[in-house]
């Protein structure tokens, strides 16, 4: 959170880390490109730069193979609790037509069971991402936030000479 100083000093600018400049019309043309390193200085790490070393770091791989052991077999026990559903409607209509309790049989019992499993896999996916990776993914935003952040203020430093 920024302080404006000036006329609008009464106003506190929050710096966002999920704003998207460009989807908002910054940055689309008209705007002048980011001014060149002197000759004699190391170049700072573009936004590429930033994002590749975020990718290969061990939070970040963490956080992939956290949302890999909880997506892989889920999807793959809800495709073949669907694709059993299927099958068994398929192959043995007398089974699925056997009534449960009065106009309730089998298979309309297990097509409520697939709208039941689909909430509860809902329910189960954002669980495990609240408590298992959207704290470590936010600090990486984070990172990579002050990294850009810190690029920002050397390319204004820079502009400023």
């Amino acid at each position: 959170m920024d302080k404006h100083e000036g006329r609008d000093a009464g106003t506190i600018r929050l710096d966002d880390p999920w704003y998207d400049a460009l989807a908002v019309g910054w940055g689309e043309g008209g705007e002048p490109s980011p001014p060149r390193p002197d000759a004699g200085t190391r170049p700072a790490p573009s936004a590429s730069d930033i994002y590749l070393e975020v990718q290969r770091s061990a939070a970040f791989q963490e956080v992939r193979r956290r949302y890999r052991r909880f997506v892989v077999p889920a999807t793959a026990g809800f495709f073949l609790w669907y694709v059993a559903y299927v099958v068994a409607a398929t192959a043995a209509p007398g089974v699925m037509a056997r009534p449960v309790i009065g106009a309730v049989n089998v298979a309309l019992l297990a097509g409520l069971g697939q709208f039941l499993s689909t909430f509860l896999l809902t329910w189960a996916y954002a669980r495990h991402a609240r408590l298992r990776r959207d704290r470590a993914a936010l600090d990486l935003r984070w990172t990579v936030f002050e990294q850009e952040r810190g690029q920002d203020r050397n390319r204004a430093r820079r502009a400023g000479r």
